[in-house]
C-alpha cells in the first residue's frame, strides 16, 4: 500500500536538536502544505494559516501541550530544513497518487526565490529557482526540483523531472529555452 502525505513527511530526518522542540518536523511541514493548498504563501500567510485554524488543528491532529506553530517557529523550520530531502519525498508521494491521462496538459517553468539572489549588482549574478511540473487540469505539482543557477540548468533539471515521472502521452508547455534543435532528440 503507498503511504500517506503524513507518513512521508515522518521519514524527513528532523536537523533540530532534541532541546526545545515543541512541535513533531511532519506537522509543521504539513501545516506548510496545507496553507499553501488554500492560498497562503509565505513564512507570514503560513503563521496566519495556522492562527486561523488553529481551534480545527488542534483537534483533527490530537495536540496537546503548546497549541500550534508559530509564524517563528514556521520560519526557522523552513530556513533550516535540507530542501533536496524534502523534494524527494514530496515527489515520491505525489508520484504514487497521479495517473495522468493520454494527452493530458502539464506546464513545466521554473520560478527563481526571492531573496536567493548572490552578486546582485554583477552581470552573471548567482540565485536559486524551484523547477515544477504543473498537471494544468488537476491543479497539481507532480514533481519540483530545486536549480542553482550557476550549478546547474534549467535544461537538464526538466529533462530530470519528466525522465523520472516517465509519463507518456502528455502535453507539456515548456518556455523557449527548451525549443532548441539539439534538444529534439
Amino acid at each position: 500500500m503507498d503511504a500517506n502525505l503524513i507518513e512521508q513527511l515522518r521519514q524527513v530526518k528532523d536537523f533540530r536538536t532534541k532541546d526545545g522542540r515543541r512541535h513533531p518536523l511532519w506537522l509543521v511541514l504539513l501545516f506548510v502544505i496545507m496553507g499553501t493548498m488554500s492560498g497562503y504563501v509565505g513564512y507570514r500567510a503560513w503563521g496566519d494559516f495556522v492562527k486561523r485554524h488553529r481551534r480545527i488543528l488542534i483537534e483533527k491532529f490530537e495536540i496537546q501541550k503548546h497549541g500550534v506553530p508559530s509564524y517563528s517557529t514556521i520560519r526557522r523550520i523552513l530556513m533550516g530544513i535540507d530542501f533536496d530531502t524534502l523534494a524527494v519525498t514530496f515527489n515520491q508521494w505525489a508520484q504514487n497518487y497521479v495517473d495522468l491521462q493520454v494527452s493530458e496538459w502539464c506546464g513545466i517553468d521554473g520560478k527563481s526565490i526571492k531573496g536567493t539572489v548572490q552578486d546582485y549588482k554583477s552581470e552573471y549574478q548567482n540565485f536559486v529557482s524551484i523547477v515544477s511540473v504543473f498537471a494544468q487540469h488537476r491543479g497539481l505539482v507532480l514533481s519540483m526540483d530545486k536549480l542553482e543557477n550557476k550549478q546547474g540548468s534549467e535544461i537538464t533539471t526538466v529533462q530530470n523531472l519528466i525522465a523520472a515521472l516517465d509519463i507518456e502521452g502528455a502535453v507539456f508547455s515548456l518556455d523557449a529555452l527548451h525549443c532548441q534543435k539539439k534538444l529534439a532528440n
